[in-house]
C-alpha cells in the first residue's frame, strides 16, 4: 500500500525554511541519505504551512515528465514567480497557449536551423579567443566570461545587428532579477508582488526596462518590414494557419529564450572549463579532437566531436543548470511505493538523481567514460536529464550542446586550462551558478598542431 513520503524534521515556526536558506542543494542530499527517493518539506509558519514532496529516483521523474504528465503541471510556485516576471513564454505556458506557442516554435529549433546558428556561435569564439590571446590575464573567472560570451551568443541569434542595444540592459537586469525570483519562490511567506520589498522592486525595475528595450527592438522590426534572418525577424515573421504572434508573445518568447539561453549553457562550460583544468587527460583528449578538426568547429564539424560531447554531459550530469524541477499533481498518484495526493508540488531533483548510487559508480568522480553510447542505452533514460523530459523537454536542447561543444573546442584548442583543486561553491537560483566566480589560470598553449 503506497504511504506518502517521509517529512523532513524542521523547525515548529518555519518548518525547513532556515534548512533551505543555507542552501537547496546540500539539504537535499543530505535527505537522500536519511530518508531515500522522496521526501516532504514543510515550509512557513503553523496556518500559512505549505509543502513541497522531492522525488529522486529515475522512475519517479519518467512519470512526472512524460508517463503521466498531464497529472503534473506547471502551476508551481517556482514557474508562478517566473510567468510573473518575464511574462507566459514556451517555459511557463500550458494547455492551448503553449501548444500554440509550440507550433510556432519549432521550426526555429530544428537541427537545420540550429546548425545555422552555428556561424554566431563560432564568431563569438573566435572573438574571444582573440581577446584572450591580445590581453593575457593569468586567471580569469570562467563563469563571468562563459556568462559574457553566451549571452553575446544568445543576444546576436535573438536580435542580429541590434544585439548591441539590447546587451547592457540584459547584463544588468538579468543577474538580479533571477536572484529575487528565486527568493520569493522559497520564501516562507511571499508578500504581494505591490508591496515596496527589495525583492520586488528587483523584479519590477528588471521586469520594466527588459520589456522596454524587447518592445522597442520589435516595434522597429515591425516599421521596417521584419525580413531579418535572426530569431526575432522570424518571430515576427512566421505564421501559424494565417495567425501571427502578438508582440508580447514574441517579447515572453525573447525573455524565456534569454534566460534558458545563455545562464544554462554559460554554467556548464564554467564547470567543464575547471574540470578540464583539473583533469589533465581528459583535456587532452578534448584538444585532440579540436586539432583534427583545426580551428572553431562548423556545426557539420561539431558532429565528429564525440569525447567533447561526452566531457559535456558527465559536467551536466554533476552541475544540472536546471537543478530542481517543480510540477504541482493535479489528482492523487503512485510513484513507486509512495502517494502523491492533489494538489502537491512535486519536484523531481535531477542534482540528487544524477548522483543516484544505483545508476552512478562513484558518483562524485568526474568520468566522461560515463557517456560513451554503450554505457547510455544500458542506463535508466531518466537517470540523465538536464534538459528535462516528455512534451514539456527543453527546445533548446540541441542548440544548448552544439553551442558548448564549438566554444570548448575552440578556447581548448588555443590555451591550456589549470583550475585548483576545489570546486566553485553553487547555488540555485532560478538556474545553478557558482556563489563567486570560477577561478582558472589560463595560458596560451605552448604546444599546437598545425592548422
Amino acid at each position: 500500500m503506497p504511504t506518502r513520503p517521509p517529512i523532513a524534521p524542521g523547525s515548529f515556526l518555519l518548518g525547513s525554511v532556515p534548512d533551505l536558506r543555507r542552501g537547496v542543494l546540500p539539504l537535499l542530499e543530505r535527505l537522500f541519505r536519511e530518508h531515500g527517493d522522496a521526501v516532504r518539506l514543510r515550509l512557513g509558519p503553523p496556518g500559512l504551512r505549505r509543502e513541497l514532496t522531492f522525488t529522486f529516483h529515475p522512475e519517479a521523474t519518467h512519470r512526472i515528465l512524460a508517463g503521466n504528465a498531464a497529472n503534473y503541471r506547471k502551476d508551481s510556485v517556482n514557474y508562478a514567480e517566473v510567468r510573473a516576471a518575464l511574462g507566459d513564454g514556451l517555459l511557463t505556458s500550458q494547455d492551448d497557449l503553449w501548444t500554440r506557442q509550440k507550433r510556432f516554435l519549432q521550426p526555429l529549433f530544428t537541427q537545420r536551423r540550429v546548425a545555422g546558428y552555428a556561424t554566431t556561435m563560432g564568431a563569438e569564439t573566435e572573438a574571444l579567443v582573440r581577446d584572450w590571446h591580445e590581453h593575457p590575464t593569468e586567471v580569469r573567472d570562467m563563469h563571468d566570461e562563459m556568462t559574457r560570451l553566451t549571452l553575446r551568443i544568445v543576444c546576436r541569434v535573438l536580435f542580429g545587428e541590434d544585439a548591441e542595444h539590447a546587451l547592457p540592459v540584459v547584463q544588468k537586469r538579468f543577474d538580479p532579477l533571477s536572484h529575487a525570483v528565486r527568493n520569493r519562490a522559497m520564501a516562507a511567506v511571499r508578500y504581494p508582488r505591490s508591496w515596496p520589498l527589495p525583492s520586488n522592486r528587483t523584479i519590477a525595475q528588471g521586469r520594466r526596462e527588459l520589456f522596454a528595450v524587447c518592445d522597442q527592438i520589435i516595434a522597429g522590426r515591425r516599421a521596417n518590414g521584419a525580413g531579418d534572418q535572426d530569431m526575432l525577424g522570424m518571430l515576427v515573421d512566421t505564421r501559424d494557419e494565417g495567425a501571427a504572434l502578438s508582440d508580447a508573445e514574441i517579447r515572453e518568447q525573447v525573455l524565456v529564450f534569454l534566460l534558458a539561453g545563455h545562464e544554462t549553457t554559460a554554467t556548464a562550460l564554467t564547470y567543464a572549463l575547471h574540470h578540464l583544468g583539473r583533469h589533465p587527460s581528459v583535456q587532452e583528449q578534448v584538444r585532440a579532437e579540436a586539432d583534427a578538426v583545426g580551428g572553431v568547429p562548423t556545426a557539420e564539424q561539431a558532429g565528429a566531436l564525440s569525447y567533447t560531447m561526452m566531457t559535456l554531459k558527465e559536467t551536466m550530469r554533476l552541475y544540472p543548470s536546471a537543478p530542481l524541477i517543480g510540477r504541482r499533481s493535479v489528482a492523487d498518484d503512485e510513484l513507486g511505493d509512495y502517494l502523491i495526493t492533489g494538489g502537491s508540488d512535486v519536484i523531481p531533483a535531477p542534482w540528487i538523481t544524477h548522483r543516484h548510487p544505483d545508476f552512478w559508480p562513484s558518483p562524485e568522480t568526474f568520468d566522461p567514460s560515463r557517456f560513451t553510447p554503450e554505457q547510455e542505452k544500458a542506463r535508466h533514460r531518466y537517470a540523465w536529464h538536464p534538459f528535462g523530459g516528455g512534451p514539456r523537454a527543453c527546445i533548446g536542447q540541441h542548440f544548448s550542446m552544439l553551442e558548448g561543444a564549438i566554444v570548448l573546442a575552440g578556447l581548448v584548442r588555443e590555451f591550456d586550462f589549470d583550475s585548483p583543486a576545489d570546486v566553485p561553491a553553487y547555488k540555485s537560483d532560478i538556474t545553478l551558478r557558482p556563489v563567486a566566480g570560477a577561478p582558472v589560470r589560463v595560458s596560451a598553449r605552448r604546444v599546437r598542431t598545425a592548422r
